[in-house]
Protein backbone atom coordinates (compact mmCIF):
# COMPACT_ATOMS: atom_id res chain seq x y z
CA UNK A 1 0.00 0.00 0.00
CA UNK A 2 1.49 3.37 -0.93
CA UNK A 3 1.05 6.81 0.66
CA UNK A 4 -1.61 7.85 -1.84
CA UNK A 5 -3.83 4.88 -0.93
CA UNK A 6 -3.61 5.73 2.78
CA UNK A 7 -4.71 9.33 2.31
CA UNK A 8 -7.76 8.31 0.28
CA UNK A 9 -9.20 6.17 3.06
CA UNK A 10 -11.05 7.98 5.81
CA UNK A 11 -9.40 7.72 9.21
CA UNK A 12 -11.40 5.58 11.57
CA UNK A 13 -11.80 6.37 15.21
CA UNK A 14 -13.17 3.83 17.64
CA UNK A 15 -16.26 4.91 19.51
CA UNK A 16 -16.03 4.92 23.31
CA UNK A 17 -17.27 1.81 25.03
CA UNK A 18 -20.54 1.95 27.00
CA UNK A 19 -18.52 2.07 30.25
CA UNK A 20 -16.44 5.00 28.94
CA UNK A 21 -19.62 6.75 27.81
CA UNK A 22 -21.07 6.37 31.31
CA UNK A 23 -17.88 7.70 32.91
CA UNK A 24 -17.81 10.67 30.56
CA UNK A 25 -21.46 11.43 31.33
CA UNK A 26 -20.82 11.44 35.11
CA UNK A 27 -17.74 13.68 35.03
CA UNK A 28 -18.31 17.41 34.94
CA UNK A 29 -16.48 19.21 32.16
CA UNK A 30 -13.00 20.40 33.01
CA UNK A 31 -12.49 24.07 33.59
CA UNK A 32 -10.24 25.77 31.11
CA UNK A 33 -8.18 28.88 31.69
CA UNK A 34 -9.75 30.42 28.62
CA UNK A 35 -13.19 29.95 30.24
CA UNK A 36 -12.29 32.13 33.25
CA UNK A 37 -13.08 35.79 33.15
CA UNK A 38 -9.91 37.49 34.30
CA UNK A 39 -10.15 41.10 35.46
CA UNK A 40 -7.95 43.59 33.71
CA UNK A 41 -4.76 44.29 35.70
CA UNK A 42 -2.47 47.24 35.54
CA UNK A 43 1.26 46.70 35.21
CA UNK A 44 1.82 47.62 38.87
CA UNK A 45 -0.78 45.07 40.01
CA UNK A 46 0.88 42.34 37.95
CA UNK A 47 4.24 43.25 39.45
CA UNK A 48 2.72 43.14 42.94
CA UNK A 49 1.46 39.61 42.32
CA UNK A 50 4.93 38.42 41.38
CA UNK A 51 6.32 38.90 44.87
CA UNK A 52 7.34 35.91 46.92
CA UNK A 53 4.12 34.51 48.37
CA UNK A 54 5.99 32.66 51.12
CA UNK A 55 7.49 35.88 52.45
CA UNK A 56 4.54 36.73 54.68
CA UNK A 57 3.96 33.12 55.68
CA UNK A 58 7.56 32.57 56.80
CA UNK A 59 7.78 35.89 58.61
CA UNK A 60 4.61 35.30 60.60
CA UNK A 61 5.16 34.05 64.13
CA UNK A 62 2.69 31.57 65.60
CA UNK A 63 0.11 33.23 67.78
CA UNK A 64 0.52 32.29 71.40
CA UNK A 65 -1.93 33.22 74.11
CA UNK A 66 0.62 32.43 76.81
CA UNK A 67 3.67 34.74 76.87
CA UNK A 68 5.66 31.98 78.57
CA UNK A 69 5.19 29.44 75.78
CA UNK A 70 7.34 29.27 72.65
CA UNK A 71 6.18 32.11 70.44
CA UNK A 72 5.17 34.20 73.46
CA UNK A 73 6.75 37.54 74.27
CA UNK A 74 8.54 36.52 77.46
CA UNK A 75 9.84 33.19 76.11
CA UNK A 76 11.11 34.77 72.89
CA UNK A 77 12.71 37.60 74.88
CA UNK A 78 14.54 35.09 77.08
CA UNK A 79 15.82 33.21 74.02
CA UNK A 80 16.96 36.49 72.44
CA UNK A 81 18.81 37.40 75.66
CA UNK A 82 20.51 34.00 75.75
CA UNK A 83 21.63 34.46 72.15
CA UNK A 84 23.46 37.64 73.20
CA UNK A 85 25.73 35.77 75.64
CA UNK A 86 28.85 34.43 73.97
CA UNK A 87 31.26 31.78 75.18
CA UNK A 88 34.57 33.62 75.75
CA UNK A 89 36.64 30.81 74.20
CA UNK A 90 34.38 30.08 71.23
CA UNK A 91 32.87 32.90 69.12
CA UNK A 92 29.35 31.44 69.28
CA UNK A 93 26.44 32.31 71.56
CA UNK A 94 25.59 29.85 74.33
CA UNK A 95 22.13 29.06 72.90
CA UNK A 96 23.43 28.00 69.47
CA UNK A 97 26.35 26.24 71.12
CA UNK A 98 23.82 23.95 72.79
CA UNK A 99 24.63 24.89 76.39
CA UNK A 100 20.97 25.71 77.15
CA UNK A 101 19.05 22.51 77.87
CA UNK A 102 15.74 24.10 78.73
CA UNK A 103 13.83 27.31 79.43
CA UNK A 104 10.67 27.24 81.52
CA UNK A 105 8.50 30.27 82.14
CA UNK A 106 6.09 29.88 85.04
CA UNK A 107 2.63 31.39 85.27
CA UNK A 108 4.02 34.09 87.55
CA UNK A 109 6.73 34.99 84.95
CA UNK A 110 9.46 33.29 86.96
CA UNK A 111 12.00 31.81 84.53
CA UNK A 112 14.08 28.70 85.13
CA UNK A 113 17.00 28.06 82.80
CA UNK A 114 18.67 24.66 82.76
CA UNK A 115 22.13 24.85 81.26
CA UNK A 116 25.52 23.20 81.16
CA UNK A 117 29.03 24.18 80.22
CA UNK A 118 31.39 22.62 77.69
CA UNK A 119 33.42 21.02 80.51
CA UNK A 120 33.22 21.04 84.33
CA UNK A 121 36.62 22.75 84.38
CA UNK A 122 35.49 25.57 82.11
CA UNK A 123 37.16 28.86 83.14
CA UNK A 124 33.78 30.64 83.22
CA UNK A 125 32.09 27.98 85.37
CA UNK A 126 31.67 30.47 88.21
CA UNK A 127 30.71 33.55 86.20
CA UNK A 128 28.60 32.21 83.30
CA UNK A 129 25.51 31.14 85.32
CA UNK A 130 25.47 34.53 87.05
CA UNK A 131 25.64 36.35 83.72
CA UNK A 132 22.78 34.20 82.36
CA UNK A 133 20.72 34.99 85.45
CA UNK A 134 21.31 38.76 85.12
CA UNK A 135 20.57 38.89 81.40
CA UNK A 136 17.39 36.81 81.63
CA UNK A 137 16.12 38.72 84.66
CA UNK A 138 16.51 41.96 82.64
CA UNK A 139 14.04 40.75 79.97
CA UNK A 140 10.81 42.79 80.17
CA UNK A 141 8.09 40.80 81.91
CA UNK A 142 10.41 38.41 83.76
CA UNK A 143 9.80 38.51 87.52
CA UNK A 144 12.84 36.45 88.54
CA UNK A 145 15.31 34.00 87.08
CA UNK A 146 16.85 30.83 88.43
CA UNK A 147 19.73 29.10 86.63
CA UNK A 148 20.31 25.41 87.21
CA UNK A 149 23.75 24.22 86.14
CA UNK A 150 23.68 20.52 85.25
CA UNK A 151 26.31 18.08 84.02
CA UNK A 152 24.05 15.22 82.96
CA UNK A 153 23.74 14.74 80.05
CA UNK A 154 27.23 16.01 79.30
CA UNK A 155 27.61 18.54 76.52
CA UNK A 156 28.94 17.34 73.19
CA UNK A 157 29.32 18.93 69.75
CA UNK A 158 26.16 17.21 68.55
CA UNK A 159 24.11 19.71 70.59
CA UNK A 160 25.25 22.68 68.47
CA UNK A 161 22.92 24.23 65.91
CA UNK A 162 23.83 24.32 62.23
CA UNK A 163 24.48 28.07 62.57
CA UNK A 164 27.12 27.39 65.25
CA UNK A 165 28.74 24.67 63.17
CA UNK A 166 28.85 26.98 60.18
CA UNK A 167 30.42 29.73 62.29
CA UNK A 168 33.09 27.32 63.52
CA UNK A 169 33.75 25.91 60.04
CA UNK A 170 32.41 22.47 60.90
CA UNK A 171 29.91 22.30 58.01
Amino acid sequence: MNDQDRSDKPETVAAPSPWEQQQMAEKPPRARVSDAELPEESASEKLGRKRDYLEGFLAEKPASDDPGEPGGAIYDGVIAALKEIFDPEIPVNIYDLGLIYGVEVGEDAAVTVMMTLTTPHCPVAESMPGEVELRVAAVPGVRECEVNLVWDPPWDMGKMTDEARLELGML
